[in-house]
């Protein structure tokens, strides 16, 4: 088993940013800042991308930007995405017998993402969450949601963690186009 993410071998998966939640989740625009640069990465270097919403017809769909870049949106009553099919999709592409990476990201982090995360770890995936594209109403929920995701066996990660991985080399074609993506990116 590999220690890095391979973009070969990886899904990424976008949870529940709703444009109607999005101003009411702590540091919200910088959450979905994070969530499109994951997006537009795993575009450019062939990722496929599946996105989430909770109940979309009383929460609203997902922030425009984002679902514009989800190859499919699934749309979702429960907590956990994967009662309501999200691990058969993410198998539906994968070589048989193979189960592929994800990595995952969303809000709120203590709710959708932490059921959908540990839905897809009781699969037996192997999962990343991306701490800094994650997001909550409150910050000690999201740190909450986070340590427990950790101890249950998915590792924590940063957009730029997944984006250097996937890339594996600064002579990728694709290289400087993200690094300047990532630059575009607002600095605390």
């Amino acid at each position: 088993m590999s220690l890095t993410m391979t973009a070969a071998h990886s899904r990424l998966v976008l949870v529940d940013y709703q444009g109607p939640l999005m101003p009411a989740i702590h540091e919200g625009e910088r959450r979905l800042s994070q969530a499109l640069l994951l997006a537009d990465a795993a575009r450019v270097l062939g990722v496929p991308v599946l996105g989430t919403e909770q109940n979309p017809q009383r929460l609203g769909p997902n922030a425009a930007p984002l679902r514009a870049r989800c190859d499919e949106t699934l749309a979702k009553t429960h907590f956990d995405a994967c009662r309501d099919g999200l691990a058969e999709r993410l198998l539906a592409d994968a070589p048989a017998g193979t189960r592929p990476e994800v990595v995952i990201a969303g809000c709120e982090a203590h709710v959708c993402l932490l059921q959908t995360a540990l839905g897809l770890l009781g699969h037996g995936f192997r999962l990343w969450v991306v701490a800094s594209a994650c997001g909550s109403r409150r910050p000690e929920d999201r740190l909450a949601g986070l340590q427990r995701l950790q101890q249950a066996g998915a590792t924590l990660v940063s957009a730029e963690m997944v984006l250097f991985e996937w890339l594996g080399d600064c002579r990728h074609p694709q290289f400087k186009a993200l690094l300047e993506r990532v630059k575009a990116q607002p600095v605390d």
